[in-house]
């Protein structure tokens, strides 16, 4: 998903005349739930799937901000790079399979008041020669400007001399649509565990998760520390971690912390990748690092 990043803002001096930028742009970041990143807009869910028989599904919008606010929608797609990063694209590598030309959404624009919400259907019409597989493309929410009652983009000076000029701060998110069509599976392995430390001093599980077949894999990264005399403890978690297709791989790094303060030694790491709880919890890979 994609959320708003705020960088400092820039002032720029010439002549006595102030000039004030307020910038942000969107950025994804795909381990954070919506809540987390965009508090003004609530999303449920946080990705769509349809397969087998299944032909729709619907997004639910709360606008949990204050200000009435506009959100045009719109499909784009985009690729997953081995850390996790998403970017726009428009032509499709070996592999790759979009499933915006399968799908059909409605409205294409909604404004929601303070505590309202908004449903968005979506719907997926397959060809009859349509190859089996699984095809994704990403539902794009985009902020509007709101533009009533302003006619200038300069604001009221109180000091002789400064003009300021703000750039509205405009969010968006984005979630994936997958489409699986016919017989599809996948595996997928956690190897190359290592325990690092961060710039300060932190431990950090890095891992690789390998991912072979036909589908993606989503799910939960829990990390547990045995001690050689004592019980198993939960010491760092990553949720809603994807591999989409086409890709084998993906690298992570999951900080962790022993809530006794034990020291990571003597003992045994042990890291899970499960489905998440509302899709059945299943286990879908483990492994061990002994320390």
């Amino acid at each position: 998903m994609d959320f708003t990043m705020i960088p400092k803002a820039w002032t720029h001096k010439s002549r006595g005349t102030t000039f004030l930028f307020h910038f942000t742009f969107c950025a994804l970041l795909f381990l954070l739930p919506a809540s987390h990143a965009l508090a003004q807009l609530m999303l449920y869910p946080t990705r769509v799937v349809l397969e087998g028989n299944q032909r729709s599904a619907q997004l639910e919008l709360i606008n949990n901000g204050t200000e009435t606010t506009t959100y045009r929608i719109s499909l784009v797609n985009r690729r997953m790079s081995e850390t996790g990063e998403f970017s726009d694209i428009t032509a499709p590598m070996p592999g790759e399979q979009f499933a915006d030309t399968l799908l059909q959404y409605s409205p294409r624009q909604v404004t929601l008041e303070p505590g309202t919400g908004q449903a968005i259907r979506i719907m997926v019409r397959k060809p009859a020669d349509l190859v089996a597989g699984e095809y994704r493309s990403h539902l794009l929410l985009s902020q509007q400007p709101e533009t009533t009652g302003r006619r200038s983009i300069e604001s009221r000076s109180t000091a002789a001399g400064e003009i300021g000029i703000q750039l509205t701060a405009l969010v968006g998110a984005s979630i994936p649509v997958i489409v699986r069509h016919g017989a599809t599976n996948a595996n997928v392995a956690l190897t190359q565990l290592e325990l690092q430390r961060s710039p300060t001093g932190a431990p950090l599980l890095a891992l690789q998760m390998q991912r072979s077949g036909t589908q993606s894999v989503y799910g939960d990264l829990t990390v547990s520390f045995t001690p050689r005399s004592g019980a198993e403890q939960v010491i760092g978690r990553a949720n809603g971690v994807a591999v989409y297709t086409p890709n084998p791989l993906r690298r992570a790094r999951i900080a962790l912390q022993s809530s006794s303060g034990l020291p990571l030694s003597n003992g045994t790491l042990r890291v899970t990748y499960r489905e998440q709880a509302e899709d059945g919890g299943r286990l879908l890979a483990e492994s061990q690092l002994a320390l």
